[in-house]
């Protein structure tokens, strides 16, 4: 039996929070029927496509039931009463107010179902002077300071490679606070309403920054930080062959053992002197050699220096490989299904 087993959940969920928190819940044995406008959802049209349906939309909605309903006609929620009744969680992604408006709010749907947790995600929250401003990723992450920790050159900014307000923001904080709503009902019989906002949870990957602005008064400017470019310690480097290594030593052991390998000045070795004068050394340290040269060098050292894997490489990796992260199969296509954080004993699609 796996945790989420009976379980009913509605999702009206689009494109990549909601429908990510609602895979993990699936995963765990929940039954998810995702309801959708006429005609599909707008992530059932966003390339590539495999078999004539798109990839993302196969990754994110695998083991769901879908349904077509029209929100905005009369008798839509005569048609969803069936489901909302037996339902034990609702997860709802539209702008605040537009459930409430459709006839399908919180309070409205509590007067049905008692038990319900209702789960809403947004972008800034139910409440507030943004709440009802529209966003993605990059604007969140852009508002709550952590975009500006670490954006790369002025002249060519790099956009982050992951979508952290997203996911951590959306899908996770989601799923861990369904959770815990599932535990308070099991003491109290009563659902309830969750106001999940991606925006809100981006601060919580800057608490580094947020510690050294509270104990000095300045915040770090962008790469300047302990964890984003200001230290000799966490940086990527390039070889010889173009490759970046991805040095991690922060630790002390690490650091000698990773100076050690690089052969570094004594002088060199305490980089709170002159820091740069530090990075400038493991630098060209690290070109002197290609990437396929350090790569059995930096992993017998263990010293927390790895070189950079591609996508399709780390996919192949023998490691990731043995832990059966990409084992299981869905259609169409033969797309390896998308990794999720359920243990291997909770999930449905073990190895």
């Amino acid at each position: 039996m796996q945790p989420l087993d009976g379980i009913r959940v509605l999702d009206f969920t689009t494109l990549l929070p909601g429908p990510l928190a609602t895979l993990m819940l699936a995963e765990a044995g929940a039954h998810v029927t995702k309801i959708e406008k006429p005609g599909g959802e707008d992530m059932r049209h966003y390339p590539p496509f495999v078999g004539g349906v798109s990839a993302p939309f196969a990754l994110l909605n695998r083991g769901k039931t879908s349904v077509e309903i029209d929100l905005k006609a009369a008798d839509a929620i005569e048609t969803l009463r069936p489901m909302i009744e037996q339902a034990d969680i609702l997860v709802e992604q539209f702008r605040p107010g537009v459930m409430a408006r459709l006839g399908l709010g919180y309070e409205a749907l509590k007067a049905i179902n008692p038990r319900l947790i209702y789960c809403s995600i947004s972008g800034y929250g139910q409440t507030g002077p943004r709440a009802g401003e529209a966003g993605h990723d990059l604007n969140y992450v852009g508002n709550t300071g952590l975009l500006a920790l670490s954006h790369g050159d002025t002249d060519a900014p790099t956009v982050p490679p992951a979508l952290v307000a997203d996911i951590g923001g959306g899908s996770f904080p989601a799923l861990a606070n369904i959770l815990l709503a599932l535990i308070a009902r099991q003491r109290t019989g009563e659902g309830c309403c969750l106001d999940i906002a991606m925006a809100d949870a981006a601060f919580t990957f800057a608490v580094f920054a947020q510690a050294e602005l509270a104990a000095t008064g300045k915040v770090p400017v962008s790469g300047q930080g302990l964890l984003t470019g200001g230290s000799p310690r966490y940086r990527l480097y390039p070889a010889a062959d173009g490759r970046l290594i991805a040095v991690a030593s922060l630790e002390q052991k690490f650091w000698i053992t990773l100076c050690d390998v690089l052969d570094i000045p004594q002088e060199l070795r305490d980089d709170r002197i002159d820091p740069q004068a530090t990075a400038r050394a493991i630098a060209g340290a690290i070109r002197e050699k290609t990437s396929e040269e350090w790569r059995p060098l930096l992993a017998k050292a263990d010293c927390c220096a790895t070189v950079v894997l591609g996508l399709e490489e780390a996919m192949q990796d023998p490691h990731f490989r043995a832990r059966g992260l990409f084992d299981h199969i869905i259609e169409p296509g033969g797309l390896p299904a998308a990794a999720v954080p359920i243990a291997p004993g909770f999930r449905k699609t073990t190895a």
